[in-house]
């Protein structure tokens, strides 16, 4: 399976990205980084500048029809700099327009949330964003990890850093019946 891994170029957290990129690496998958620009992104431990990690495909040349699902890491200004860039929104919405999975963890929603997907599912975040997740007509709870499968496509969202074990294995295991109800 391919996945995909949308992230700006600069303000991913980077335990967001690295520990699910590994979790895919060491189900025997394939991650590719998308991005906005063809650099390398630039993570961060908080505020603090961490590595940085090569794109493998801008989003305007990646395609949905080629990953299985999407991650979508967070920190602050990574899902905010995504949503303001109509190319990334549109990438996120294909995944939803074609009925795939998609993970997103901590902030991410705010992605998800200008792309228009969050209306009448149930999700969770980091939890400043649960005003914006109902305010998007979406329902926040508080819980580790929370799958909503409303159709056309499954969600899985995560709060926190800390609960990233949970996490990868719920958005593996999702990403692998979505590919065996194909």
């Amino acid at each position: 399976m391919q996945i995909a891994f949308l992230v700006a170029p600069q303000g991913v957290e980077e335990i967001e990205l690295t520990e699910p990129w590994q979790a895919v690496l060491d189900s025997g998958d394939t991650p590719h980084l998308i991005s906005t620009r063809p650099d390398d992104i630039q993570a961060y431990d908080h505020l603090e500048k961490a590595d940085t990690f090569p794109v493998d495909r801008t989003v305007g040349a990646a395609k949905v029809g080629d990953y299985v699902g999407l991650v979508l890491p967070g920190g602050v200004a990574n899902p905010d700099a995504l949503r303001m860039d109509k190319a990334a929104v549109k990438f996120v919405k294909g995944f939803f327009d074609a009925g795939k999975p998609v993970a997103a963890i901590c902030h991410a929603p705010w992605t998800l949330i200008e792309a228009d997907v969050v209306r009448g599912r149930t999700l969770t975040s980091w939890p400043s964003l649960q005003t914006d997740i109902r305010n998007a007509g979406g329902t926040w709870v508080d819980e580790q990890v929370k799958v909503c499968t409303a159709r056309p496509n499954t969600l899985i969202t995560s709060r926190k850093p800390g609960d990233l074990e949970a996490f990868c294995s719920t958005f593996l295991s999702e990403f692998s019946q979505a590919v065996q109800r194909v």
